[in-house]
């Protein structure tokens, strides 16, 4: 018989579709891979921003996870929106237990339109219970701030010598993205921690309102190709290509009346 590669999501629900889980099954299915999920919350939002987040309890998030590495597993797992301490902790606890390799960790803390998503003391226990289980991190400039503890990044030239701080900082593989910085030109970088190699990952910035979900789309590909079995750094490079040209194919549509999404096929 024929096996799926399987990824499995650990992440928020986005009423409008166009980020957290939603984007993620559509990645991970556009990438061949079947798309398993555990949601931590249920978010009111649509493209002009969050209204309202109803977290799932942390027993709940667990018992979803559980039901999933037991019968079908995983090849790769990505985290997106966790929220609580407690919840972190209950996804670290059961990761560990099922010694889950390919986790990719999307460190959501702030959605595009700046609602909080990640509460102040989660961050601590995202940084020393579930960061250490991690293959790769996916952090964008304001994340990646916050991991260097308030280290400001306001420049291109600042983000190699970030990337590697934030690898020798938690001991996992980094990939740093410039979308927050005003060049025209972005370099996104990669670290892999398991070959001591440092990646640029060069774009032309699209102009577009449609960037919703960009960080929930790129850590998601990431997630499915190590799942299909690409290198850390094939899986870098194609995750970079995946979002690009997704923001690209979506710059020409209209939905919703704020950020609306990427175009996944």
């Amino acid at each position: 018989m024929k096996q799926y590669t399987r990824v499995l999501s650990i992440a928020g629900s986005d009423s409008g579709g166009g980020a957290g889980i939603q984007a993620d099954i559509k990645t991970i299915s556009a990438l061949g891979c079947y798309a398993a999920t555990a949601i931590t919350a249920i978010t009111v939002q649509n493209t002009i921003g969050v209204k309202a987040v109803h977290p799932v309890p942390a027993g709940i998030i667990k018992g979803q996870i559980e039901a999933v590495l037991s019968d079908i597993g995983a090849d790769a797992v990505k985290t997106g929106m966790l929220q609580s301490a407690e919840i972190v902790q209950a996804v670290s606890e059961t990761l560990r237990k099922h010694k889950v390799r390919n986790l990719v960790i999307d460190p959501v803390m702030v959605s595009t339109s700046g609602h909080c998503l990640l509460e102040e003391d989660a961050i601590a226990s995202l940084r020393t219970e579930l960061i250490p289980l991690a293959r790769v991190i996916t952090p964008n400039i304001p994340e990646a701030e916050i991991l260097l503890e308030g280290k400001r990044l306001e420049s291109q030239e600042a983000l190699p010598q970030a990337t590697r701080k934030l690898a020798d900082m938690y001991g996992v593989s980094v990939l740093l993205k410039a979308g927050h910085l005003k060049e025209d030109k972005l370099i996104d970088y990669f670290y892999d921690a398991e070959t001591s190699e440092l990646l640029e990952l060069p774009s032309k910035r699209i102009q577009t309102r449609n960037t919703h979900g960009t960080g929930c789309t790129m850590s998601s590909a990431f997630a499915a190709l190590l799942a299909n079995g690409q290198t850390l750094q094939e899986a870098a490079k194609g995750a970079k290509a995946f979002i690009a040209n997704a923001i690209l194919a979506g710059a020409e549509y209209e939905i919703g009346h704020g950020h609306g999404p990427v175009k996944w096929i």
